[in-house]
């Protein structure tokens, strides 16, 4: 492997590890909206 193709894995591994952490928790964060607007009270007055 040329030294141009172990940065690019290089850059493309350590990019990827933040978006896979920032995806988890958006994911996490919708589902637990979800859930909790379930229980919500929606009687208008």
């Amino acid at each position: 492997m040329s030294t141009l193709e172990s940065v690019i894995w290089h850059v493309l591994g350590y990019a990827a590890m933040p978006v896979i952490i920032l995806t988890g928790f958006a994911i996490v964060a919708a589902i637990s909206i979800g859930l909790l607007s379930l229980g919500k009270d929606r009687r208008i007055d």
